[in-house]
C-alpha cells in the first residue's frame, strides 16, 4: 500500500493509523460543505405564552431581533419574521436557509408549514432550491415558529428531571447558505467505507477493500479542486456496487418517528411536535420516492387533521401511495398493563374506525415499541381486532434476564396467537450506521429460523423523524458484499416475508413482562384512580343508555358525547400518562380530563337522572346495578343510612330495607385496644398466629436512575413497619347492617393516615376505607397481609381474565418479578381455602411466601418533583374464603367493590323489579352492554370466561331482540355466526379465557 507520496506502509493495518490524514481532509471537507453565506435582510419576532395558529401570529407586532439573542422562559413561543434575499450571483446552485437554536423551530411559507428545525435531530435546514433558476423568486419571507422547549422538554441539570422554569434559549444562527452537494456525497462515501473498515474486523477481507478504497479517495481527491471529487467517488461506487449472496440477511427499513403523545412535554406541545416531524417527513417523501414512514396513534393524526389540515391533506396523498404508513390500529400507544380489558378494545375500535374512515384502511400490525409490559390478553384482543402481528423492542429493557426471541409466536391465556418481532437492534430510533446494521444482525436470536429483521430509522420519544444523511446511509449499503443487505421496506412486506419463514419459530405464552419500570404500577395515584372511576362511569352510562333506547321512546343514544370521553380516557391512557412517567404539566391536563368542566366525570355523570326516567324508574327511591351479577348487597343513599336490597342483574329494584339474616356485631375486646366486628364468613383462620394483617410498612425508593419509573429490589431491605399511633382505633358504628372502626397512623416525618374499617351484613369481605395526606420523599407506602395460605403460585386479574405468579423467587426469571401488576383483585388459595385481596384504584401488587401486598403510594421526584404529594382516597379489601377463589365469588366481590349500587330518586309509582341481562353461568362476566355504531338499534353485548373453565352458558334478556350475530371487537358480524333465539336465551360456547361479542338487532 502506498501513501500520499508513494511511501510503502510496512502493514496493511497501519493504514488506520492514517485516520489522522483523512480526518484532516475531512475537516476541510466539512467546512466546505457550505459555501457562500448571506444573513437576512431583516429578522423580527414577537413572544406569546399561548401557542397560537399562524393566522393570528402573522397579525401581532414584530420587534428586531438578532442572531444570538435568547428567549423564554420555558414553554413559550417566539414567532419570527424573516426577510431574505439571495444573491443573483448564486444562481444555479444549491441554496438552504440555516436556523440553529436550542428550541423546536417549524419554518412557514405562503402560510402552510413546510420544514421542521431541531438542533437535537439534526434538521438544522431548509431547502429553498436544488438549483437557483432566474424564474424562480429571490427574495422571500419565512416565518419561524421557535417553541421555548428542547426535543427532549426542558429538564434542569437531566433529561428526566423536572422542567426548568426559567430556561432561555438561543439563536445562534440563522442565515443563508450555498450547499455543495458534491462534498456532501464524498463525506457520505468516506464516512461508510471507513466504517466497514473499522466494524467489520481484521478477519474479514471487505475490511481491507473497503480501508484501501477510502485510502484511495485521499490520494485522488484534492478538496480545493471540486473536479477531482466524481474520480474518489467512482472508487466508493465499485465497492457498493459488488454484490451480496443470496443467503445474506435482509434488513428492512422503515422511517419512523416515535412520539410520545405526553411525556416531558404537555399534550399541546405534541400537536406542533407532530406537525414539525410529519411536515419533515414530507419534504424527505418529495424528494426520495423510495422512502417509508410507519407512523401509529390516531389521536396524533386527529391532531394534524384539526391544527393543520393543510398537511393533514400532504399526509393523506403519501398514504394513498403507500409511503406514508399507518401502523397499530389503537387511538394512542396505550399502556400494556392497566388499561381495563374493554379500554384496550376500546383502543383498537377507536384506533381503526379513525384509520378505515380516513385511509379506507385498518392496520394489520400492532405497533407498541416503548410500552412498560405486555398483558396476555393482548394476542386475543389483537385477532378480535383484525392483526396477527405485533411489533415492539421494549423487553430489550429487562433489567435482569434477556428475552430469548427477536421473532416468535405470542401465545396468549385464551391460546390465540400473533406473530412478534422485535427489531434485533433493540431501538426504534436508528440513524442508518453500518454499526447498528452489524448489531442487527449479530444480535438477532433467531438465526436459521428467520432470515429478514426491521430496522426503524429516525430520531423518536420527542419527534424528528428521519433524516436525508441516514437514507444517504442506507443507499450505499443496499446490498453491497460484506455488509447485510438493506431495503427500504413497510412493516407488511416485513411481516410477510417472516410468516414465510416462521415454520420454525418458537412460541413463547403468557405476559412479556418488562423487568424495569414496576414502579409505573403505583406513581401518580390520582391519575390511576381517575382511569379506573372514568372506565366504570363510561360503563355505566353506555348500559343506561343503551338501555333506555331499548325501552323506547325518544331518547337518542349520546353517541358522539360518548366518543368524546372515550377519546379522552383513551388519550390518557398513553404509555407515560397513565403510568404516572410525566411532568407536573402532563398530569394537571391528564385530570382536567377526568374531572374538569369538559371532563368525563362531570360529562359521564350529567345523563344520570334524566336516564333513569326514560328506564321507567319508579318508587322514591330505587336502587340500579349495572352489572349483570344479581344477589343482595348494601345501598347508600346520598346523606342516608345504608339499607339491605335484593337487585336483579343489570336492572332496578324498589329499595325496600331487607333484615340481615347474620347482623354485623362489633364489640371492644377485654383488656386490650382491639375492636372484633364479626360476621357469618370465615376468618378464624386467615393469619397466622403472631402476625398482623393490615400492616402498614414503608420503604426507602431511590432507584438508581429512572426515579417515577423504577422501584429496585434493593428497597426490599429498607422495610420499617408503619406503628406511631396518632388516634386509637374506636369503633364507628356499632353494628347491624353495618359494622366500623377507625383509627389514625403517622407515617413517616409528615404524613398521615387515616382508615375506617367497614364490615357489611351479607359481605364476605372487609374493607378499609384509606385516606392519607402523604408528603414523602422517595418513600414507597405498602400495605400487607400476611395470611394463613400455603402455595407456590397467586393469581393476579388481568383484562378479561387472570394468570399465575410465582410466590418463590427461585430463579432469576421469578425474582424479577418482586413488584407486579393486577386489576382488581389478587388470591393466594390452597386446597380448600384463601385470601384474596380486593381494591379499587390500585395497581401495583406483591405475593411473596404467604404475605399479600399491596402498593399504595410512591413519592418520586423526577419528572414532577410534586408526584403524589397530595390527599389520597382509596379503598381495598380483604376476603378470607372457603374453596377456590371461583367457587367463592371472588371475582364478583372485586366487581361488586369496584361498581357500587346506585342509588337514584325517581317518581312515586310503583313498579317491579327489573332485568334487562343474565347470565346462567358466574364463570362468564357481562362486561359491556353499548350501542353499536353506526347502528341505530342495535346492540353490543361482551362477555368473556373468568374462571378459566370450558363450558356453555345462556345469556337472558328481556329486550326485545329481532336477531342475534356473534362479531369481532371491531363489531363486524361473522361469518355464520348467527345465533338462534331459543327459549332459555342465546346459547354460548366458551373456552378458558374466551371474549365473546354480539350484535343484538332490537325490534322498532
Amino acid at each position: 500500500m502506498l501513501g500520499k507520496r508513494g511511501a510503502p506502509c510496512p502493514h496493511p493495518w497501519a493504514a488506520l493509523h492514517r485516520a489522522g490524514l483523512i480526518n484532516r481532509v475531512l475537516a476541510p471537507s466539512n467546512r466546505r460543505l457550505f459555501g457562500d453565506r448571506c444573513p437576512p435582510i431583516s429578522l423580527s419576532c414577537f413572544q406569546t405564552p399561548r401557542r397560537i395558529p399562524y393566522s393570528e401570529a402573522i397579525g401581532q407586532e414584530f420587534r428586531p431581533a438578532k442572531v444570538g439573542d435568547s428567549f423564554g422562559p420555558t414553554w413559550e413561543t417566539c414567532w419570527f419574521k424573516v426577510e431574505l434575499s439571495i444573491p443573483p450571483a448564486w444562481a444555479g446552485r444549491e441554496v438552504h436557509f440555516v436556523w440553529e437554536s436550542d428550541g423546536e423551530g417549524m419554518v412557514w411559507r405562503d402560510a402552510q408549514p413546510v420544514q421542521g428545525l431541531t438542533k437535537e435531530g439534526e434538521k438544522t435546514s431548509y431547502i429553498l432550491t436544488r438549483s437557483m433558476k432566474e424564474p424562480e423568486p429571490h427574495s422571500l419571507t419565512l416565518y419561524v415558529e421557535l417553541a421555548c422547549n428542547g426535543l427532549f422538554g426542558a429538564g434542569k441539570g437531566s433529561m428526566i428531571a423536572p422542567p426548568d422554569p426559567d430556561r432561555r434559549f438561543t439563536l445562534s444562527k440563522a442565515e443563508l447558505v450555498v450547499f455543495n452537494r458534491d462534498v456532501y456525497e464524498l463525506l457520505m462515501d468516506l464516512e461508510i467505507l471507513l466504517d466497514m473498515a473499522q466494524l467489520l474486523g481484521e478477519e474479514n477481507q471487505r475490511s481491507f477493500q473497503a480501508l484501501y478504497t477510502a485510502n484511495q479517495m485521499v490520494n485522488v481527491c484534492d478538496v480545493m479542486d471540486p473536479s477531482t471529487f466524481p474520480a474518489a467517488r467512482d472508487l466508493a461506487a465499485a465497492i457498493f456496487s459488488q454484490r451480496n449472496g443470496e443467503s445474506q440477511h435482509t434488513i428492512h427499513a422503515v422511517g419512523h418517528c416515535h412520539i410520545d403523545s405526553a411525556w416531558l412535554w404537555p399534550y399541546e406541545e405534541t400537536i406542533r411536535k407532530c406537525a414539525r416531524s410529519w411536515v419533515t417527513v414530507v419534504r424527505l417523501m418529495e424528494c426520495n420516492p423510495e422512502l417509508t414512514f410507519a407512523c401509529s396513534q390516531a389521536q396524533q393524526f386527529e391532531w394534524v387533521r384539526s391544527w393543520y389540515p393543510g398537511l393533514y391533506a400532504q399526509v393523506q396523498d403519501f398514504v394513498a401511495k403507500g409511503q406514508f404508513v399507518p401502523v397499530g390500529g389503537t387511538w394512542v400507544e396505550m399502556d400494556g398493563n392497566l388499561p381495563s380489558g374493554e379500554s384496550m378494545v376500546r383502543q383498537f375500535l377507536q384506533g381503526q374506525r379513525f384509520f378505515q374512515e380516513q385511509f379506507g384502511r385498518i392496520c394489520s400490525e400492532f405497533w407498541l415499541p416503548d410500552t412498560f409490559g405486555y398483558s396476555a390478553q393482548l394476542p386475543q384482543l389483537m385477532r378480535g381486532c383484525g392483526i396477527r402481528r405485533f411489533l415492539t423492542q421494549k423487553l430489550s429493557w429487562n433489567l435482569v434476564n434477556a428475552f430469548p426471541h427477536h421473532t416468535f409466536f405470542w401465545e396468549g391465556i385464551d391460546g390465540s396467537r400473533v406473530l412478534t418481532h422485535f427489531p434485533p437492534g433493540d431501538s426504534y430510533g436508528m440513524h442508518g450506521r453500518v454499526e447498528e446494521m452489524l448489531k442487527t444482525v449479530k444480535n438477532n436470536k433467531d438465526k436459521g429460523r428467520v432470515n429478514h429483521s426491521a430496522f426503524l430509522f429516525g430520531f423518536g420519544d420527542g419527534g424528528g423523524g428521519p433524516t436525508q444523511k441516514m437514507l444517504d446511509r442506507m443507499k450505499r449499503m443496499t446490498d453491497t458484499d460484506g455488509l447485510p443487505r438493506v431495503q427500504i421496506s413497510t412493516p407488511d412486506r416485513l411481516f410477510s416475508a417472516l410468516e414465510k419463514e416462521s415454520s420454525q419459530l418458537c412460541t413463547w405464552v403468557g405476559e412479556l413482562f418488562l423487568e424495569l419500570h414496576n414502579g409505573t404500577y403505583t406513581t401518580q395515584a390520582q391519575i390511576k384512580k381517575g382511569n379506573r372511576e372514568c372506565e366504570r362511569i363510561l360503563h355505566d352510562v353506555e348500559v343506561l343508555s343503551t338501555l333506555a333506547v331499548a325501552r323506547g321512546g325518544a331518547f337518542q343514544y349520546p353517541a358522539s358525547q360518548l366518543q368524546r370521553l372515550w377519546r379522552l380516557l383513551l388519550l390518557n391512557q398513553f404509555h407515560d400518562v397513565l403510568p404516572g412517567s410525566c411532568i407536573q404539566l402532563v398530569v394537571e391536563d391528564a385530570l382536567q380530563y377526568y374531572a374538569g368542566e369538559q371532563g368525563i366525570w362531570l360529562g359521564g355523570h350529567s345523563p344520570f337522572g334524566g336516564l333513569w326516567d326514560l328506564l321507567g324508574g319508579a318508587a322514591e327511591v330505587s336502587v340500579l346495578d349495572c352489572q349483570a351479577l344479581s344477589g343482595t348487597d348494601i345501598g347508600t343513599e346520598p346523606l342516608c343510612f345504608p339499607a339491605l336490597v335484593t337487585v336483579p342483574s343489570m336492572g332496578y329494584a324498589v329499595r325496600e330495607p331487607l333484615l340481615p339474616p347474620q347482623p354485623v356485631a362489633v364489640r371492644r375486646q377485654v383488656s386490650t385496644t382491639a375492636v372484633v366486628l364479626r360476621s357469618v364468613y370465615p376468618t378464624s383462620k386467615s393469619v397466622p398466629g403472631g402476625c398482623c394483617a393490615n400492616q402498614f410498612a414503608l420503604f426507602d425508593d431511590v432507584p438508581l436512575y429512572w426515579d417515577a419509573w423504577d422501584v429496585m429490589d434493593y428497597h426490599l431491605e429498607t422495610r420499617k413497619p408503619v406503628t406511631t399511633l396518632l388516634k386509637p382505633l374506636e369503633i364507628t358504628l356499632a353494628g347491624g347492617l353495618r359494622g366500623s372502626a377507625s383509627f389514625s397512623l403517622q407515617i413517616g416525618e409528615s404524613s398521615t393516615l387515616t382508615q375506617e374499617i367497614i364490615l357489611d351484613a351479607t359481605c364476605p369481605y372487609l374493607r378499609f376505607l384509606t385516606q392519607v395526606e402523604w408528603k414523602e420523599a422517595h418513600k414507597f407506602l405498602k400495605v400487607e397481609f400476611p395470611v394463613q395460605v400455603r402455595s407456590t403460585n397467586a393469581t393476579y386479574e388481568i383484562q378479561f381474565g387472570h394468570l399465575q405468579r410465582p410466590t418463590h423467587w427461585n430463579t432469576s426469571w421469578d425474582w424479577a418479578r418482586f413488584e407486579v401488576w393486577a386489576h382488581k383483585w389478587l388470591d393466594l388459595s390452597e386446597h380448600g381455602f384463601g385470601v384474596a385481596l380486593l381494591n379499587d384504584c390500585k395497581y401495583g401488587a406483591s405475593a411473596h411466601g404467604n404475605i399479600l401486598s399491596l402498593s399504595l403510594l410512591r413519592a418520586p421526584k423526577s419528572p414532577d418533583a410534586m408526584a403524589d404529594i397530595t390527599h389520597h382516597q382509596f379503598t381495598y379489601a380483604v376476603m378470607p374464603h372457603l374453596g377456590s377463589f371461583q367457587d367463592a365469588g371472588v371475582i364478583q366481590c372485586a366487581y361488586n367493590l369496584n361498581f357500587p349500587l346506585h342509588v337514584v330518586p325517581a317518581s312515586s309509582a310503583r313498579c317491579p323489579p327489573w332485568s334487562a341481562f343474565s347470565v346462567s353461568s358466574p364463570a362468564v362476566v357481562l362486561e359491556t352492554v353499548k350501542q353499536a355504531s353506526p347502528r341505530g338499534r342495535t346492540v353490543v353485548v361482551r362477555l368473556y370466561e373468568a374462571h378459566g373453565s370450558t363450558l356453555v352458558a345462556w345469556l337472558q334478556t328481556s329486550l326485545p331482540v329481532q336477531e342475534a350475530v356473534l362479531c369481532d371487537l371491531l363489531e363486524r358480524p361473522a361469518a355464520q355466526g348467527r345465533l338462534p333465539l331459543e327459549q332459555r336465551g342465546l346459547r354460548l360456547s366458551f373456552t378458558p379465557f374466551r371474549v365473546l361479542s354480539i350484535l343484538l338487532v332490537l325490534r322498532q
